[in-house]
């Protein structure tokens, strides 16, 4: 899922595309309104954060734009201003929420979660399935989310791609190659404490006993497996 970043802050740019591209989206990245109009074009991306007071084209001209060629997108302004009237502005004018500056990162990912569940419902393009069913856990790629019993376990889209992938080839060994090119891309350079790091976390947030996996399970050397 491909998000563009318009944000004239060189840190709060680079902060974003690195907080977001660990939760496993691919970021585009604009320094202006213009270049950021010129890359929607473009590189057409499934997200857009706006920020509100940028050189050559302002975030609000930026939006009316986008909306007047894709009425679906969903759009977050970023913005330090808090006056009502900017919000309601912004909302008319079809954002779809607002992060203020300055944010956490926590509250950053909620938000871009809740906008990326809606996305994938109404677009349906991570999932194969509605749900599917590993051990006693219940994945929801749509929802970002899956379940065990009562208890609800918030992911990234990260963790669903290779959920997806691992159940896509349940039973068969998935190799580390096969998961890095598919939940990072194929342009990224490979590591194995980033991906052990990884499943590490994901099986902190998924597996009953994590030092005894029963989901997601390590074949040595090889990669990963579901059975």
């Amino acid at each position: 899922m491909k998000v563009l970043i318009a944000e004239d802050d060189t840190f709060i740019r680079e902060g974003l595309n690195d907080l977001l591209s660990n939760e496993g989206y691919s970021c585009i990245l604009a320094e202006n309104g213009q270049q950021a109009w010129q890359y929607f074009q473009s590189e057409q991306p499934d997200l857009v954060l706006l920020d509100i007071m940028m050189p050559e084209k302002d975030g609000y001209s930026l939006c009316r734009e986008i909306r007047q060629v894709n009425q679906d997108i969903p759009v977050i302004f970023i913005t330090a201003k808090s006056e009502e009237i900017d919000q309601v502005l912004g909302l008319e004018l079809g954002a779809d929420d607002y992060i203020m500056k300055p944010f956490g990162t926590r509250e950053v990912v909620a938000r871009i979660r809740a906008v990326t569940r809606r996305y994938l419902r109404s677009q349906a393009k991570v999932q194969q399935e509605k749900s599917f069913t590993i051990a006693d856990l219940v994945v929801y790629p749509d929802e970002l989310r899956a379940q065990r019993g009562e208890q609800v376990i918030d992911l990234s889209l990260r963790d669903i791609k290779i959920l997806c992938l691992l159940y896509s080839e349940k039973g068969k060994v998935v190799g580390r190659d096969a998961l890095f090119n598919h939940c990072w891309g194929r342009g990224y350079i490979a590591s194995s404490r980033t991906l052990d790091q990884h499943i590490s976390k994901l099986r902190k947030a998924i597996e009953v006993d994590p030092k005894n996996p029963l989901v997601v399970k390590t074949v040595h050397g090889v990669g990963y497996r579901i059975e």
